[in-house]
């Protein structure tokens, strides 16, 4: 996996001035006022790479590009680069050779952006070296889990209800007409009569409901006693004068009767309307 992994870069500065600086004797910073910053020990240039997760500062020369010295960075903040308390143009980085000895120098950038820069690549490789090792740390502990069995199981079934369905070759059900009260009702048929309701003769017997007789059409001419007179009569006894005598009208004592109260209006007899 070492073999397969490439070296990127990730800052280039062509002006650096090295220093050797005195070791330290107390636990408090570096300060850059203690170098002689005016006579820089070596000056080159400036290479940031990283290869996996490991970050190296190379310092080489301007014009051949051979390689000075390198210091290997596997955290940052850290022993290997620290920041001076006086300046944010100087650090401290600890440089390695192949044989395992290491020795602590001094760098600085003329333009303070130049500083910047070389801060902000490295936090941003090390912010993605967190990253990934949270990254793998998840997915080791997603494989290490008991993994959910979301698989049929051998004759298992689900129902599904599935609402708007539609009837025959997609027609929507036609709702169903309702009349008042939830009830369909049929029209009359066309044409139909209504039949009258036959008339029933007069009764001594009272009618305990007391249904009120439809009322009787008056005329000038005819009463009554007329009406009843046309259904038997023949046309000759309806127009006979009203002077006969009792004996030759069979009805008389209708026609007298009529003729006793002429402008009286019927009296109210106890038929039954259907």
């Amino acid at each position: 996996a070492a073999e397969l992994e490439y070296e990127s870069v990730l800052c280039v500065k062509p002006d650096v001035n090295v220093y050797r600086i005195p070791p330290r004797t107390s636990n408090r910073g570096y300060r850059a006022s203690d170098w002689k910053l005016d006579h820089p020990d070596w000056t080159g240039r400036l290479r940031v790479t990283s290869k996996g997760k490991t970050a190296y500062i190379k310092l080489e020369d301007k014009v051949s590009g051979e390689l000075f010295a390198q210091a290997p960075i596997d955290q940052y903040p850290g022993i290997a680069v620290e920041t001076v308390t006086d300046s944010s143009r100087y650090f401290v980085i600890r440089i390695q050779d192949g044989t395992g000895r290491s020795a602590f120098i001094g760098i600085g950038f003329t333009d303070r952006g130049d500083a910047f820069d070389f801060n902000v690549s490295l936090q941003d490789h090390f912010k993605w070296v967190k990253q990934e090792t949270e990254i793998s740390k998840e997915s080791q502990e997603a494989d290490t889990r008991p993994k959910l069995d979301l698989g049929f199981k051998e004759g298992q079934t689900i129902k599904l209800n599935i609402g708007n369905m539609t009837t025959k070759k997609g027609g929507a059900a036609k709702p169903r007409a309702s009349g008042s009260g939830g009830l369909s009702l049929l029209p009359p048929p066309p044409g139909g009569k209504i039949a009258v309701p036959p008339v029933l003769p007069p009764s001594s017997t009272p009618i305990a409901n007391h249904v009120t007789p439809p009322p009787v059409l008056k005329s000038s001419n005819v009463s009554s006693a007329d009406i009843l007179l046309d259904l038997d009569a023949p046309a000759s006894a309806s127009k006979a004068p009203a002077s006969a005598s009792a004996t030759t009208d069979l009805w008389g004592d209708f026609s007298t009767a009529s003729s006793a109260i002429p402008n009286q209006a019927p009296q109210q007899s106890n038929w039954v309307q259907f």
